[in-house]
């Protein structure tokens, strides 16, 4: 039997996730894939959370200079309402910060035939998962985790250490601090600290 002219016509979505440690080149990536599918005449809409706004509110920005133009959404927004109908892909950067509502909306336009890629933190700076990261990763087609070089010992680096004054964050601060004086620089998992109750929990290496 003939398949009808729908069936034939149909193509399917998915969902790629890029995640990692900060220093790790997640939004670089993130930007070589939009380029590439640039290169390719796709049509593709990208975006990033309104609170991000270490560097230009209207771009996605690299920690090594590269740039890329992004649309700027509030973390409650329905993003079903951003995107075209003739759209190939959607790219969305720190997604981490996103309000689990997006979840449903991701899922409906990989549904629609797109391909959404995703870049984000998988853990905070207390080595825990970030936000809707979980979620986002076990829906996700494809996963990428990218490691950055540990500033203490060279090894692979998963975490990503928040320095207060030199210091060690306490576990009780805030998760988000975008654009904070904080300091940050990715660390392994051994040399990874964290202050929780006043105390330690590894013993700080000077």
């Amino acid at each position: 039997m003939n398949r009808s002219f729908r069936e034939i016509e149909h193509k399917t979505g998915w969902i790629e996730v890029v995640c990692g440690v900060m220093f790790s080149g997640k939004s670089e990536e993130l930007i070589r894939r939009i380029k590439r599918a640039v290169i390719a005449k796709q049509k593709v809409q990208v975006f990033k959370p309104d609170i991000d706004n270490r560097y230009d509110p209207l771009s996605i920005n690299s920690h090594s200079g590269v740039k890329i133009q992004a649309v700027s959404i509030k973390q409650t927004d329905n993003i079903l309402n951003f995107i075209d109908e003739d759209t190939d892909v959607v790219a969305i950067d720190e997604i981490q910060f996103f309000h689990e509502d997006i979840i449903p909306q991701i899922e409906n336009i990989a549904k629609q035939g797109k391909r959404v890629i995703l870049a984000g933190l998988d853990l905070d700076f207390r080595g825990e998962p970030f936000g809707i990261m979980p979620q986002i990763m076990c829906i996700a087609e494809y996963v990428d985790k990218l490691h950055a070089i540990c500033v203490k010992c060279c090894s692979p680096a998963t975490r990503t250490q928040r320095l207060i004054n030199s210091k060690p964050a306490h576990y009780h601060d805030p998760i988000i601090l975008v654009g904070a004086s904080d300091s940050y620089e990715p660390r392994c998992r051994d040399c990874h600290r964290i202050i929780k109750t006043d105390v330690v929990l590894s013993e700080i290496n000077a």
